[in-house]
């Protein structure tokens, strides 16, 4: 991932779905070999699969769409949407940009849109790489619903702007993020300045949105959809 003072070597643009536009990053050309859609994970946007991409586009087509609600895309048309909702958000991106058979990576939350992607269209998505995946015991699941992904008012003061710093710098730090003690510790160290910004401008694009994703994945149950799975 490059740092704030230096240009994305992938390309970006939008395409028009029934919601608005959806914005995508791409890179690599196309007919070299299958393509390769990306879904990410969230919060944030595609931005996070920026080092993925750049590396994929050598030796094929490479597009990685922001979810519905999420980096510069429209906002969801239902109040509650849920992964299938997503899910065929993605899929009418992709075809917006003319997929018609492609490789399929996907990470935590977007692994789940991935995987209702390959059950309903199995015909179209050759092999499926799921990066994480969200799968939770009943209890964890009331938690994270109850806190991960908090309502966020836009207000005078730019509280906001305090929030969705902190959010993405402690989800480096601690799972959840918001267990803020050393039981909840990762290994994982705290991130560049840099990236932790450009994370945060993400985040704050659609930060009365970004939760949607994110409260779709802690109702979904990944466990029977996995066991249906039929492609590669």
């Amino acid at each position: 991932m490059t740092d704030s003072a230096g240009p994305e070597p992938h390309r970006r643009g939008f395409v028009d779905v029934a919601e608005g536009q959806v914005h995508y990053r791409a890179a690599g050309e196309p007919g070299s070999n299958t393509p390769l859609a990306m879904l990410h994970s969230s919060p944030a946007s595609a931005f996070v699969l920026g080092p993925m991409i750049d590396l994929f586009g050598a030796t094929r087509a490479v597009y990685a769409p922001d979810n519905m609600g999420c980096g510069d895309s429209s906002r969801p048309s239902v109040d509650n949407p849920d992964v299938a909702y997503f899910a065929d958000a993605n899929v009418r991106a992709i075809d917006a940009l003319g997929l018609d058979r492609f490789d399929l990576h996907a990470s935590y939350s977007g692994a789940n849109h991935a995987i209702e992607i390959a059950l309903n269209h199995p015909d179209r998505v050759r092999k499926l790489v799921l990066d994480g995946c969200v799968v939770l015991p009943p209890q964890a699941k009331a938690g994270m619903l109850a806190n991960y992904a908090p309502d966020v008012e836009i207000d005078l003061i730019g509280s906001q702007f305090n929030f969705a710093w902190h959010f993405c710098r402690d989800l480096s730090v601690f799972f959840p993020w918001y267990a803020r003690d050393a039981e909840h510790r990762t290994k994982r160290s705290l991130p560049d300045p840099h990236k932790l910004h450009d994370k945060t401008v993400e985040v704050l694009k659609s930060v009365e949105t970004y939760s949607l994703t994110l409260r779709a994945t802690f109702r979904y149950d990944a466990t029977p959809r996995l066991a249906q799975i039929t492609v590669p």
